[in-house]
């Protein structure tokens, strides 16, 4: 009997596999060839995006496609794929329906990348100043003239996640900052705060914060 305890006791665990992530294909149709490689460099980067260029064939089978203008009218990307459009017009132009992000030209690939997973997920996102867009607003460091607010605007859905980060911001707290505070890496803190801008309509971190503290979602 005690063999057989101290068998039972030596018999080794059974490793159980890790969950497979799931990579969503991301199509990248711009008109910059080299802009194009650099930007699928930078999502390829992230575990669960597998970008590739306009031309590979996968224009049918892209979970979330970005694109430029000259993306849209090559119609390389499908009607019913979620597009992520990098625009360098100022004004709010109509778009095709299937377009749910509109981020500017000169956007980083880090705010793209928190697009494009939102647009593939089904949310719809915009510009926060379609007047100022063709100035990199959505870089989250920069100063933006404050918006008139829209009280029928219905509350963004934050997850639990992003209202941490977000009480962190409203207390000034710098990425390196929340990253220590979350134990998160510092990519991830910023991954965070690039969709709280995406799903705020905010122009900056201030601007987050000020629509935050408009709509509830933090009390400082």
């Amino acid at each position: 009997m005690a063999n057989s305890a101290a068998q039972a006791v030596a018999r080794p665990a059974i490793a159980r596999p890790e969950p497979a992530i799931h990579r969503l294909t991301v199509l990248v149709a711009l008109a910059d060839a080299r802009r194009a490689e650099l930007l699928a460099d930078v999502l390829a980067a992230s575990d669960d995006l597998a970008p590739a260029l306009a031309g590979s064939g996968v224009g049918q089978m892209a979970d979330v496609a970005i694109a430029d203008e000259a993306g849209l009218e090559s119609r390389v990307v499908s009607s019913a794929t979620p597009i992520v459009l990098l625009s360098r017009r100022a004004g709010s132009e109509q778009v095709a329906d299937n377009v749910l992000a509109v981020l500017p030209a000169s956007a980083d690939g880090l705010l793209i990348a928190a697009a494009a997973r939102l647009a593939a997920s089904g949310y719809r996102v915009g510009r926060a100043a379609p007047s100022e867009a063709g100035h990199g607003d959505f870089h989250d460091d920069e100063p933006a003239e404050e918006e008139t607010p829209d009280d029928n605007q219905p509350r963004p859905a934050l997850s639990p996640r992003e209202a941490e980060v977000l009480a962190l911001l409203a207390e000034g707290a710098p990425n390196k900052v929340i990253a220590r505070r979350l134990n998160i890496s510092v990519h991830t803190a910023k991954f965070h705060v690039a969709a709280i801008l995406i799903k705020l309509g905010a122009a900056n971190r201030t601007d987050a914060i000020a629509i935050a503290m408009r709509q509830g979602l933090v009390l400082v």
